[in-house]
């Protein structure tokens, strides 16, 4: 029976962009809490993502599934605003930190102090916040502004990155599966994500509870890559 009712959870997803707890509950004719146990479950197994009362199901060819910025920005708004405040530690003056186009990243754009710092990022929103730092260095990435994710797309970004010395990339993700791999939605993102964690001296990964045990399309690398993990689960400070 349970095997039989994720299935058709799975085929449901399959034909639209996301649907609600509510709405898969009353389409099987059984309680919102067995709808959240087999969401869980199928998460867990990689097949779907959950955010809010709502899920949706992993598609590998599409890779474009994710939330928009805007809405991103409103997901556990208090809970990445303290993990924001805690990668503040690893802030200091004369630093060139690299921030990635997450909801999180903006939050701590958003305390970060008018010090001498050198910011690149490929953010929109970021870029604005920073613009309004006299002392901060602002270097934007360039390139195609993809509107979803208000961030730029810059096909250039290697030949970019040579003449940059990163100490410190920030950044966050969709999700870490269970054998600490990094996830997500877009490949563009996750692009400029991978050339970062490679390029940085450090890196530090901010990411709330809720993406914990949870994959998407695309793969960033391994938990192993990251200097230090910033969260609000237990596992904080690894």
């Amino acid at each position: 029976m349970k095997n039989s009712r994720q299935q058709a959870i799975i085929q449901r997803l399959a034909t639209c962009d996301w649907l609600t707890t509510d709405a898969l509950a009353d389409a099987l004719a059984v309680s919102k809490e067995t709808i959240r146990r087999d969401l869980k479950a199928l998460q867990e197994q990689g097949k779907i993502v959950r955010h809010h009362g709502r899920a949706r199901a992993i598609h590998p060819d599409r890779q474009d599934g994710g939330e928009p910025f805007g809405a991103r920005l409103k997901s556990h708004y208090a809970d990445k605003a303290d993990i924001a405040r805690l990668a503040l530690d690893w802030v200091s003056e004369g630093m060139t930190l690299a921030l990635d186009a997450s909801s999180t990243c903006f939050h701590l754009a958003k305390q970060l102090p008018d010090i001498a710092l050198t910011v690149f990022t490929n953010s929109l929103p970021i870029c604005q916040e920073m613009a309004r730092r006299e002392r901060v260095t602002l270097i934007c990435s360039g390139g195609t502004l993809e509107r979803k994710y208000r961030c730029y797309v810059n096909p250039m970004l290697v030949t970019q990155l040579k003449s940059l010395e990163i100490d410190l990339f920030i950044f966050s993700c969709e999700g870490v599966d269970e054998q600490g791999i990094m996830w997500d939605p877009s490949p563009d993102n996750a692009r400029f994500k991978t050339q970062l964690l490679s390029r940085a001296s450090q890196s530090l990964l901010l990411i709330d509870k809720s993406k914990f045990r949870r994959s998407s399309e695309v793969k960033i690398g391994h938990l192993s890559q990251v200097t230090q993990l910033i969260s609000d689960a237990e596992l904080v400070r690894r």
